[in-house]
């Protein structure tokens, strides 16, 4: 199974100028009866890694550990799950298949659905946070990878599972890098306790993988070609000092000079930037002479609803050009078809976690060159393809060679909370496969003392009983002891709602050309205590109405996410139930939700300063109020926040407004401590 490692040569440009030929050399494309697609079988025999079915069948049948490298598009991660089950590899138990995204997950079970031909959640099904589509019959599960990290809690040996396939391993996400050595942890102790082995498969998309074959005892690694066509690179002739005018400028020029049939793909930061742009490409579009042809701009970002995710998969209409907008939700998830260029601003959009703060952002960053040759890559899927990178090649040199891993930068209190749930003897000497510093490890531990989920004893740290309750909900620490603290203050429902309103991407919708009408619908909802009770009353409003749909429309929330909100909430009531938890309503007495909401989040508290600046309490490190809040406005002396955006400044987002007396009665140890060493 041969793999060619090198990049391809590079050109440079520079936006402004006519930077580009077009190759027109024809692809490996699928024939087609007319226009109709072949038959499932039919494609399945068309993809690259069919070629390579029987020898991988022989190999993966002789192999305890395996890691596979195959591009975006060969058909590893569909087929192989087939293979061994076809085979008869892994029958006696579940095959799992890991992702890091629940759009890959959802999507992947129902294509291999299809492609057995069997009911979704009967013999292939997905799990993903707050939603099971699986039955007692299904031996292909599709999963997010801290589906099965809160399975093992559970279930320490993964008992129920034959093989498990870690695909998209080059990702690096938190959850990945733990299921790497809990996985390995099950295997070893399997072969000792004499139970079924456990077959490890590691998949990735990238060639830097001597890490994961060293982590697995020296785990043989398997290269699949791909279906890669020739990509021509160009750079920019001198740095870019706005990125986003830079692709605005590539977009319309090859939009001039290639043919319509080209479809174009751009990579972003977020949803505000991605919006914007495409406000400007539509408004720009309008006025393009005749000869330009339209074009069709569709955003693609994890917050946008799933239907409208779905359609950069569909065909532009003929004679016209599809533009997609997307963040690094393109790089590996999905592949979209039609795609021959593709501009990179080099730009992401990352946590950033500093142990000495305590702080984690959101920031607006350099890519690593792994992610850029992953964002190139999608020009070659199908035919030969151009790549417009918006920085020079002496700014492409000095870009990190690979992302840094996730569990590197953030904060690890969900990582450590999860370990100790798992009975790992040892959580400060876990076998990570890249370790995080010890002092994130030291912060994390701090943090869950400090919230009284755990207690130490020399070098051993434990769980307390609030701690192992925390543990049982798939939530961060802090949201967790909120919500196992809301009966002291009266307010179980309300907390319920609001921490399942923050657990789903955002259940607001704000489309940028129709702001003015949005804030007057949404006047009705604002409460001047903060974002969190807005939230409440919206959700509320829903309720109202039955989660009308046309409700939804008028009043811009997004309907799918709110139903998601509704699911999330009945499945966290269910675990405070089996906890004993009584449950009730602060009714309208919003004062109690608004100070249990201190009580949980005391660590991202905020205080307004002379200069009508603030404050984080934690580092004191400067803050702003993001101009999203409903309290962007006002100047209250004291919020406690949900997380941080770095861009221009750093915000806070979703805000609360608290007293501060509340914050030092959550936790005056703490409070003093900071006040000691002169940081707050």
């Amino acid at each position: 199974m041969p793999h060619d490692p090198d990049p391809p040569p590079a050109k440079r440009f520079k936006p402004g100028s006519p930077f580009f030929r077009l190759n027109k050399k024809p692809g490996m494309l699928l024939p087609r009866k007319g226009n109709a697609p072949l038959p499932i079988d039919v494609q399945r025999k068309h993809l690259p890694i069919y070629q390579a079915k029987s020898q991988l069948i022989s190999q993966l049948r002789q192999l305890h550990n395996a890691v596979l490298i195959g591009e975006t598009g060969s058909g590893k991660t569909t087929q192989i799950p087939q293979y061994l089950y076809e085979a008869g590899i892994g029958r006696q138990g579940v095959v799992a298949v890991t992702q890091p995204r629940r759009v890959a997950a959802i999507s992947l079970a129902a294509r291999v659905a299809e492609e057995k031909k069997t009911q979704l959640g009967k013999l292939v099904g997905y799990t993903v946070r707050f939603e099971d589509v699986t039955s007692a019959e299904t031996k292909l599960k599709f999963m997010t990878d801290g589906m099965l990290l809160r399975e093992a809690i559970g279930d320490p040996l993964l008992q129920r599972y034959t093989v498990v396939i870690l695909d998209e391993a080059h990702e690096r996400t938190v959850h990945t890098d733990v299921l790497f050595g809990v996985v390995k942890t099950a295997q070893r102790k399997r072969r000792e306790q004499n139970k079924f082995p456990l077959k490890v498969l590691v998949m990735s998309a990238t060639m830097d993988v001597d890490l994961f074959s060293q982590y697995f005892n020296k785990a043989p690694v398997l290269y699949l070609e791909g279906r890669q066509h020739p990509i021509q690179i160009y750079y920019t002739k001198q740095q870019q000092s706005d990125y986003l005018q830079a692709a605005l400028v590539s977009i319309f020029q090859i939009h001039q000079e290639a043919p319509l049939s080209h479809d174009i793909l751009v990579f972003l930061t977020g949803q505000e930037e991605i919006e914007a742009l495409a406000r400007t490409c539509r408004d720009i579009a309008k006025h393009l002479p005749e000869n330009c042809g339209p074009m069709t701009v569709i955003p693609l970002y994890a917050s946008l609803p799933p239907v409208q995710q779905l359609r950069v998969f569909q065909p532009a209409p003929k004679g016209c050009r599809k533009v997609i907008l997307s963040t690094n939700i393109a790089e590996t998830s999905v592949t979209i078809s039609g795609i021959k260029f593709v501009i990179d601003t080099g730009m992401v959009k990352a946590k950033k976690y500093s142990p000495d703060s305590g702080l984690e952002v959101l920031a607006v960053q350099r890519v690593s060159k792994a992610q850029a040759w992953q964002r190139a890559g999608r020009a070659g899927r199908e035919d030969s393809g151009l790549c417009y990178r918006l920085y020079t090649e002496d700014e492409f040199d000095s870009f990190a060679s690979m992302t840094v891993p996730e569990i590197q930068r953030c904060n690890l209190a969900s990582v450590m909370l999860q370990l100790l749930a798992l009975r790992i003897p040892d959580v400060l000497n876990f076998d990570f496969v890249s370790k995080p510093s010890p002092e994130a490890i030291c912060t994390a531990i701090e943090q869950l003392d400090v919230l009284g989920a755990v207690e130490r004893k020399d070098d051993q740290v434990t769980l307390t009983p609030l701690g192992k309750k925390m543990a049982s909900f798939p939530l961060e620490p802090r949201f967790a002891k909120t919500v196992l603290i809301s009966p002291e203050f009266s307010c179980s429902e309300e907390v319920l709602t609001i921490v399942s309103l923050l657990s789903v991407d955002s259940v607001l919708y704000n489309p940028p050309a129709r702001r003015e009408e949005v804030q007057s619908v949404r006047r009705k909802f604002v409460s001047s205590e903060g974002d969190h009770v807005t939230l409440l009353s919206i959700y509320r409003g829903f309720k109202n109405v039955g989660g009308n749909k046309e409700w939804c429309r008028e009043n811009f929330v997004n309907s799918r996410n709110m139903g998601l909100v509704a699911e999330v909430r009945s499945q966290l009531r269910e675990i405070c139930i089996k906890l004993g938890m009584t449950l009730e309503s602060s009714r309208g007495d919003m004062a109690n939700v608004r100070r249990c909401l201190a009580h949980g989040l005391f660590m991202n508290a905020a205080e307004l300063q002379p200069d009508g600046g603030y404050v984080a309490l934690d580092s004191h490190q400067p803050v702003a109020i993001h101009p999203s809040s409903v309290l962007f406005q006002a100047k209250p002396a004291y919020v406690v926040f949900n997380e941080l955006l770095q861009t221009s400044k750093c915000y806070m987002r979703d805000l609360c407004l608290v007293d501060a007396d509340w914050l030092h009665e959550a936790a005056p140890e703490y409070f003093r401590r900071k006040l000691r060493t002169g940081k707050s």
